[in-house]
């Protein structure tokens, strides 16, 4: 028994792992990290684009294929072969599990986060190709992915919500589940337990916008600037991502999600992400150890891991001082930070972020067929 297993069986939280390498299912450190307590994984662009970039592991497989594909194609093909890999390794933990973890989540092109058509044709193509219980696909929680979740969670696909910023856009994605959830039955679907689904809210990089905009504000830094908004730094992610928690248990609560949990629904988990502390000031385990409790879901890097099995505290925070936290994103408001704008603009960065790591690595592959052929 671990303290990761502890965080699952006293918590209420199931840890998972923000990273994914071929080394890690060539060599075993996957199933290490499973034992250890792991119940999940996340992957994104920038993760696979550090995988293929700093190894020379996929070389062989790539020039193999670039026999009969194009670059990117062949991105694809190697990106599905370490997702399938994943999800063989934990499909035993989705079974024991019943369907409460055991999942890997693969994201469609960032390119897409813009695109509701396109984003739903690339999530019902990854669900076709990568045909297991256990795979989510991360689609962007923006203006535009709203639409698609929706009718995706209506088909009865799983989905990662992901590069949700706001709370806000939280109440829009679980809507979503809702109402997808609703038109499936309605289609005559009757046991909706096979539809899974986490909403990935980001939170560290709320702390690094407002925290910027908080010292603006106060015409200077510690030595110089006004105390009262200075100490409001390293408060709203985590009080944030309290509200939010708070809605979830109302959305999901009442006669309406009842009537679905009649049939079989799953409850859509908050997943805490980008949850490594970018401030070195601040702990290391500042957005985990405040933000544990029933249904939950933390995605960690292994770092922020094995520091929480480590030195991590159990304990129920998740919905500890609510009253305090709207006091916090009041006193914000008070002393000018517009918590729409930031969140918008962190969404948009995000969105930014993800399309240029896969676009250097689409140009990155390109430049090695060039000189492979």
């Amino acid at each position: 028994m671990t303290r990761l297993h502890e965080l699952y069986e006293r918590g209420g939280q199931s840890p998972w792992v923000d990273d994914l390498h071929r080394e890690w299912l060539t060599g075993g450190h996957l199933q290490e990290l499973v034992a250890r307590g792991v119940r999940g994984v996340t992957s994104n662009p920038t993760i696979f684009a550090k995988a293929i970039e700093a190894t020379d592991v996929y070389d062989d497989q790539f020039k193999g294929l670039l026999a009969r594909m194009s670059s990117e194609d062949a991105y694809w093909e190697m990106v599905v072969e370490d997702i399938e890999r994943a999800l063989e390794v934990l499909g035993p933990l989705y079974e024991s599990s019943q369907g409460a973890d055991g999942f890997v989540s693969l994201e469609v092109a960032p390119s897409l986060a813009r695109d509701t058509e396109g984003s739903v044709a690339a999530a019902r193509s990854l669900h076709g190709r990568i045909d297991r219980p256990n795979l989510l696909v991360k689609v962007p929680g923006t203006a535009e992915g709203i639409p698609a979740i929706r009718q995706l969670f209506s088909e009865g696909k799983s989905v990662n919500v992901t590069l949700i910023f706001s709370i806000d856009r939280y109440d829009e994605v679980a809507e979503a589940y809702l109402f997808g959830l609703e038109a499936l039955a309605a289609s005559g679907v009757t046991d909706l337990s096979g539809v899974h689904s986490v909403a990935s809210f980001f939170v560290s990089r709320v702390d690094t916008e407002v925290d910027r905009r908080l010292e603006a504000l106060a015409g200077g830094g510690d030595a110089v600037g006004d105390p009262e908004i200075l100490a409001l730094r390293g408060k709203a992610a985590v009080v944030q991502a309290r509200v939010a928690y708070e809605h979830f248990t109302k959305i999901f609560s009442g006669p309406r999600w009842e009537a679905l949990t009649a049939k079989g629904a799953r409850v859509q988990r908050p997943l805490w992400a980008s949850t490594s502390t970018k401030n070195p000031a601040y702990p290391d385990l500042l957005y985990v150890d405040t933000l544990i409790g029933p249904d939950t879901v933390n995605t960690m890097p292994e770092q922020t891991l094995d520091a929480f099995a480590d030195h991590g505290t159990v304990a129920r925070t998740v919905d500890a001082d609510l009253e305090g936290a709207h006091q916090v994103l009041g006193d914000l408001a008070r002393v000018g930070i517009d918590m729409r704008d930031v969140t918008a603009t962190l969404e948009a960065q995000g969105v930014s972020s993800f399309s240029k790591s896969f676009d250097g690595l689409l140009q990155s592959l390109t430049d090695k067929a060039n000189a492979i052929a």
